[in-house]
């Protein structure tokens, strides 16, 4: 069987998507629906409401696709959209909270969580954390945002961005051992 590309590539794509063509969103939807929904589902434990934020944010793209620039790629221009609108509807559900924490002992923290964890199992784990240690993490961790950009983002201080992902690496860890030591008898 034949694959026929349907269209050279995709700035084609995206210029007859923002033209209003529904062929076109309906496949840039499904090109990208995949991993926007996995972004969305990093911010939101709910896959339902994932799902309801991940249209919500192709809705904002499509409505504002001819603002697209092609100074980067789509995919991280989409994925930007889909952050912002999972962090809108974790603001409009009011329950993230941040918590101030002593930053003294962040200095002493070591990045050392190993794991033959599954991918499932890591989600369950950051699915368990408060939502603002959460929401710093992934942003952090997971879609490489820095403080001062998280901070702007939450409009929170990047003190407090650090302190929650100080916790959150902690919290984590903590897990990772208990896991390990609940499946291998180890720590």
């Amino acid at each position: 069987m034949k694959v026929i590309q349907l269209y050279k590539n995709n700035n084609e794509l995206i210029n007859k998507a923002a033209k209003g063509n529904r062929e076109a969103q309906n496949r840039l939807y499904n090109i990208h629906a995949p991993k926007m929904l996995s972004v969305c589902r990093y911010y939101i434990s709910d896959v339902q409401h994932a799902e309801e934020a991940m249209l919500n944010g192709f809705y904002k793209a499509f409505i504002n696709l001819k603002k697209f620039e092609d100074k980067g790629s789509f995919e991280g221009w989409l994925r930007k959209i889909m952050v912002r609108e999972s962090i809108s509807f974790l603001r409009s559900q009011k329950n993230v909270e941040f918590f101030e924490e002593d930053m003294a002992t962040q200095n002493s923290y070591e990045n050392n969580i190993q794991s033959n964890l599954e991918v499932a199992a890591i989600q369950q784990l950051i699915d368990n954390l408060p939502s603002g240690y959460r929401m710093v993490f992934v942003m952090y961790a997971v879609e490489g945002y820095k403080h001062h950009e998280i901070a702007d983002l939450l409009d929170i201080s990047e003190g407090t961005s650090k302190s929650q992902l100080f916790k959150a690496r902690q919290i984590l860890q903590q897990q990772v051992k208990e896991l390990n030591n609940q499946n291998y008898g180890t720590n």
